[in-house]
C-alpha cells in the first residue's frame, strides 16, 4: 500500500438560507501553500471562511484517513467531517 497525502484548500460560502456551504477545494504539493491559500480565499469577496487540511491514504484502493484541519480562517462549520 503506498500512502499519499493531499493538501487542500477549501473556502466556504453563505447560502440564501443562511447556512454554510462549501466552495471548490484546490489541491496543494504542501502544507504551507495550502494554509496561504486558504488565508487568502477566506479574505476574497463572498467567501465567508476557509480551512486548509491534509488527508492521507492510497488511491489505488480508494482508502483515506480522516482529514487533519492545518488551519482554519474565517467562519467554518465546527463540524468538517462531512468534507
Amino acid at each position: 500500500m503506498t500512502d499519499v497525502t493531499y493538501y487542500v484548500a477549501l473556502p466556504f460560502t453563505e447560502d440564501g438560507d443562511g447556512g454554510v456551504s462549501p466552495g471548490a477545494a484546490e489541491e496543494f504539493q504542501g502544507p504551507s501553500h495550502a494554509m496561504r491559500r486558504a488565508e487568502a480565499l477566506a479574505r476574497m469577496p463572498g467567501v465567508i471562511g476557509a480551512v486548509a487540511f491534509s488527508r492521507s491514504g492510497d488511491p489505488m484502493i480508494g482508502e483515506f484517513k480522516d482529514a487533519t484541519v492545518l488551519r482554519a480562517f474565517g467562519n467554518v462549520p465546527s463540524d468538517l467531517s462531512g468534507m
